[in-house]
């Protein structure tokens, strides 16, 4: 018997499916996290430890009652990568965060697509006034996105506890997510 996870909203964009993870979704999400294209996401992780890191991605929608999408191509049905909002115990902040799975997913403008609709979503149905997102700072592709969603580096936000950030913080820039008033669509 294969369990899904009930009353998760869908989210759509003009090419994008934002949904929920699940069972099916596992083997691209695992090999996703065991390459390098993982490394600014603590990996890449083992086969063990990949299946893991989903299997807590997916309990962040039990616990917290919302968390990261899996990015569906409308066209294709291709899984693109993923999307969602994130406050797992010990973060600083709730977090908007992003992540293509796919090299050939670079560049077409879909991470950017689905961060607008994941901070609209966050803002009108999770009811947040305020997001960061956390980016390693060699991570040039994920600093220009944030930079395009309009973010700012905000040097005074606190990093999050148990992430041996703070042991080299300059590792980290925490970007601050535009006002809700000023992203209103």
């Amino acid at each position: 018997m294969t369990v899904a996870l009930a009353d998760t909203p869908r989210l759509e964009t003009e090419r994008l499916i934002l949904r929920a993870p699940g069972a099916r979704d596992t083997e691209t999400a695992c090999a996703f996290l065991t390459s390098e294209r993982a490394r600014y996401l603590g990996g890449p992780y083992s086969p063990e430890q990949a299946w893991r890191v989903f299997g807590q991605a997916v309990g962040h929608w039990v616990l917290r009652g919302y968390g990261q999408f899996v990015l569906e191509d409308k066209a294709s049905g291709a899984l693109i990568g993923s999307v969602g909002p994130w406050y797992p115990h010990g973060w600083a902040e709730r977090e908007l965060g992003w992540s293509l799975w796919h090299a050939s997913a670079e560049g077409k403008g879909y991470a950017r697509e689905a961060a607008e609709r994941l901070r609209r979503h966050a803002y009108d149905d999770l009811g947040w006034t305020t997001a960061v997102s956390y980016i390693d700072a060699a991570n040039a592709p994920s600093r220009a996105l944030a930079e395009r969603l309009g973010c700012v580096i905000d040097a005074q936000a606190a990093l999050p506890v148990g992430e041996g950030w703070d042991d080299d913080p300059a590792e980290v820039l925490v970007y601050r997510h535009p006002a809700p008033e000023a992203v209103a669509a």
